[in-house]
Parts: structure tokens; sequence; C-alpha cells
């Protein structure tokens, strides 16, 4: 018998960034609080005759955030083959912390089929190599994050909160996300600027199909709004699920993809599913 896992793989939100200027190495240090949301990509990991990787979405490029994380895995433990599968349901592009949370996913199949191959500093340290936002998705509920986002401090799990996600047409390159925002002058928040409400600074310079989304979620009655990382995707509070079904319908279009999700306890938030199969 072997083993065959269902890795839940979540989307997640900002409620709160700030940016601060690149430091000597170019690199953008940040106050963050992120939030893990029930909008997901599930992979699912197996022992494969050679390695393989199968994706409902046609944009997955060759080289991604999974082949990455298994590469520098196996700099560092001998993984046999594996057959992996990604349902993709989370868009690329949209500050929702898909790749990121989808290398993360792999780094936690690895430990359950194999425990303690790799040890958490390495599992840590081969994160924060595949991007800024894969620690997070090793600790999920919710957490505060400063440096590039890998000096990450688990906060308590919030009651569940309903949110609507939802993202126009467009999609928001990080790289160039930041480049826009280095071109604004801004202060840098503190964490005590987070009290005040939901805030993030790429908001400064999100293209206008965003801004305009987060006018219609207001108005459909959903608030507080809020930009999800660097674009182009908005999430925005509602009052129960109900609500956020019925501001998520109102909002829909053919050029706007939106759903109904709630805030993930971090239980529920690295949960996996395990199957045993001859």
């Amino acid at each position: 018998m072997s083993l065959r896992l269902r890795v839940r793989c979540p989307a997640k939100f900002n409620p709160f960034l700030a940016v601060g200027p690149p430091d000597a190495s170019g690199y953008h240090p940040i106050r963050t609080v992120f939030q893990a949301v029930s909008l997901f990509d599930e992979l699912r990991v197996a022992e494969g005759v050679r390695d393989s990787l199968a994706c409902s979405w046609d944009g997955l490029p060759a080289d991604n955030t999974i082949t990455k994380a298994l590469r520098l895995c196996r700099e560092l433990a001998p993984i046999p083959p594996l057959s992996i599968t990604l349902d993709k349901q989370i868009p690329a592009q949209s500050g929702l912390g898909g790749g990121s949370s989808d290398a993360a996913g792999l780094l936690r199949a690895l430990e359950c089929l194999y425990p303690g191959l790799l040890g958490e500093r390495d599992r840590w340290e081969i994160a924060h190599a595949v991007g800024a936002d894969v620690p997070f998705f090793l600790v999920g509920g919710r957490a505060r994050g400063e440096g590039y986002g890998e000096r990450l401090r688990p906060m308590e799990d919030a009651p569940a909160q309903w949110l609507v996600v939802a993202r126009p047409e467009g999609g928001v390159s990080t790289a160039e996300a930041y480049r826009a925002l280095d071109s604004v002058d801004r202060r840098w928040a503190k964490f005590e600027d987070a009290e005040r409400g939901w805030a993030n600074d790429f908001e400064r310079v999100m293209p206008a199909a965003s801004a305009e989304l987060a006018d219609r979620l207001r108005a459909a009655g959903a608030h507080p709004a809020v930009l999800c990382g660097s674009g182009s995707a908005v999430a925005a509070g509602a009052s129960s699920r109900q609500d956020a079904e019925r501001i998520r319908a109102e909002i829909s279009a053919p050029d706007v993809r939106a759903w109904a999700v709630h805030t993930l306890t971090r239980a529920e938030s690295l949960a996996m599913l395990r199957d045993e199969t001859a």
C-alpha cells in the first residue's frame, strides 16, 4: 500500500500591508498581516514511476513554484519520483498567494510522506527561497509578517468572517507593482496603524479596474474593502454567508470573477486528506 495525499492550498489576503523603501539588496521590507481564506488550489501527491505534474490550468509555466520547491528539496534529501496533480482555482497575478500556497502545500506533503527527511529549518529556508509569501502558508491561519515576509509571528485565530473576493479581468505583475510604488512618496506605516482598519500601500498604484471593483463591492454593501497583496483581486467584508453570496452574485460579470469565502483557522488552513492506495 502507498500513501496518496490531497493537500488543500488556501489563498490569503492582507488586511494590512505596509511596504518600506528598498534596502541595500534592492528588496522591500514589509509589515503585514496575513489571513488564510477558503479559496483553494488542491494538490494530489503520490509516489510515481517518474516525475509528473499535471495542472487543470494550461497557463502554469514549466518552471513554477512547485517544481522549484521540489528541486531545492532534492538538493538536501533523496526524494523519489512523484506524481503531482494541481487543481488550480486561485487565479494568478491576483495577490492571493496561489503559487506560494502550492509550494508550501508540496513541502507539507513531503513532510507527511517522508517524516523527518527534511528538518524544519530546511523547509523554512526552502520556502523563503521559493517566494516571500511561501513561509506564511507553512504557518497558516493568521500571522504577522515582517522582513520580506519570512519573519512571522502566528496570531490567535479570530472568529470566522465572511468575505467576497473579486478579481477583474486583468492581473498585476508583482515586480511592476513594486516599481510603481517606488515612484510614489509614502510613509512606512507601523503595525499600530492596522488598528485603524484595513489598509494596503499598493492601493496607491492599483489598476483602475481594481479600484472600480472595490467601489462596486462597497456599493453592494460589502465593507471594508482592500486590495489583495499587490493586486489585482479585492477582498471585502460581508455580514454573513448569505450576504456574501448575494454580493458575489451581484458583482459577477463576464470580466469579473468573484467568490464568497470565509477566513480560516490555523488548523483549517493546514488540513490534509490521506488516501491509502494499492
